[in-house]
């Protein structure tokens, strides 16, 4: 570990809570440089929704590769983006009827979120923008003006400015969504009308916090009768995590933009996009540019991710069954252990389990980890035990990972009655 201990910055995060090596990867497993092997509940933070070494990517990957297909293309045309557009047009947009233009942006979520945020305010003219508490959008300053993590917004070094604050859904018991709408039509509300309101319809770091579909439809209703955009980051929680591809999909809302990374590039590849109505795409060529737009290696990933998992609904039926399996334990683990517990969060492949507090939470994750698990924590202050493991995971691999999570549990819940005696 010396290697790391000295050249790399401090910065780094996930290393100090599983420090170990890794050497290879397949599905939801990871194995170290000793041969030990732990079972993937982290997902690359929900960037490997379809595993790790997917065996349909990897083959087309290498023979896109041995082909000496373009590996970088700045926002040039090439076959390996006009396949996966066309694969996102056929079987992403058309059958769940939406219109929308699609942007490159640099490869990283936060970088999609400024360009959303920046579109938004060139369309029409106004500067605000509408985020919610415990949302979390990146750590660029624009997207981390808009994300409530103290812990994040500490290190920007400056003031963050250009966004307004309200409650989420179920936020301390405020209607946040009467507030914002009195807010609007009140002269003297002190609420600058904003360009949009930016959020997530299930918050991933925040503590798996849901919106339900009804404040969904209210807060898009409200937004449309006040020519407020309504911006989507389904960064975390799209592809396929909450259980359809996108995750506002059940409360029937067609955003007005919507930002994407992590797994659309199947493969664990760095890629980005936003999401626009076609009426909002009012760039001028390069205005908002990068480099590495033009990743097509994941162009190519991206494809064989929609056309193998997308074309019927097969994949969301697999993604229901292993929902059921995750709250059925969540849900003995409640009753089981109610000095530990407080309440099931989030819904799909991105559900949890609230503990008192962040230092039983963290207790269970270290305890999962010496057994063989990884898995991590989430919500302001770690609260939240959070079950992220790769979509594609069997029956039988998800019940060796919920059982390591129940001993530890029990582990955790033991050594604490032993203190207390």
């Amino acid at each position: 570990m010396d290697i790391y201990n000295k050249q790399e910055s401090n910065v780094r995060s996930y290393s100090n809570s599983f420090p170990v090596v890794f050497s290879s990867a397949k599905g939801c497993w990871l194995k170290t440089e000793n041969g030990d092997r732990y079972i993937d509940f982290l997902a690359g933070a929900g960037s490997l929704n379809y595993g790790h070494n997917n065996a349909i990517f990897k083959k087309a990957l290498i023979e896109y590769i041995e082909s000496d297909g373009v590996t970088h293309g700045l926002d040039m045309h090439t076959e390996a983006k006009s396949a996966f557009l066309t694969a996102l047009r056929n079987h992403i947009f058309e059958p769940r009827n939406l219109d929308y233009k699609v942007q490159f942006t640099g490869p990283t979520g936060t970088n999609a979120v400024e360009a959303a945020m920046k579109l938004a305010r060139k369309v029409t003219g106004r500067a605000n923008i509408v985020t919610f508490t415990n949302g979390f959008h990146g750590c660029t300053y624009g997207a981390l003006a808009a994300t409530g993590n103290q812990h994040h917004r500490g290190g920007s070094g400056m003031p963050l400015a250009g966004t307004s604050r309200l409650p989420y859904e179920g936020y301390a018991g405020v209607d946040s969504l009467l507030l914002l709408e009195t807010m609007l039509n009140d002269n003297s509300s002190g609420l600058d009308k904003p360009a949009a309101v930016l959020l997530e319809t299930l918050q991933g770091e925040g503590g798996l916090n849901v919106a339900s579909n009804e404040w969904l439809q209210r807060l898009s209703k409200i937004c449309k009768d006040n020519g407020v955009l309504v911006i989507v980051d389904d960064i975390q929680a799209g592809c396929g995590r909450t259980g359809t591809f996108f995750s506002f999909e059940p409360s029937g809302i067609k955003p007005d933009m919507v930002t994407l990374s992590k797994s659309i590039g199947g493969y664990g590849l760095p890629m980005a996009l936003v999401l626009m109505k076609p009426e909002l795409d009012k760039w001028a060529p390069g205005e908002h540019n990068g480099t590495f737009r033009g990743n097509n290696h994941a162009f190519v990933t991206a494809t064989k991710a929609i056309e193998s998992y997308w074309a019927n609904d097969d994949f969301e039926k697999h993604i229901a069954e292993r929902s059921q399996q995750v709250k059925k334990v969540i849900d003995r683990s409640l009753k089981r252990h109610s000095s530990l517990f407080v309440r099931a969060k989030g819904r799909g492949m991105m559900q949890g389990i609230e503990c008192k507090d962040g230092d039983l939470a963290s207790a269970i994750s270290r305890r999962c980890f010496e057994k063989g698990m990884i898995i991590e924590t989430a919500g302001p202050n770690d609260e939240v035990v959070k079950f992220f493991c790769p979509l594609t995971i069997s029956e039988s691999e998800l019940e060796q990972g919920l059982h390591i999570f129940e001993q530890a549990a029990e582990y955790v819940a033991q050594t604490a009655t032993r203190k207390a005696s």
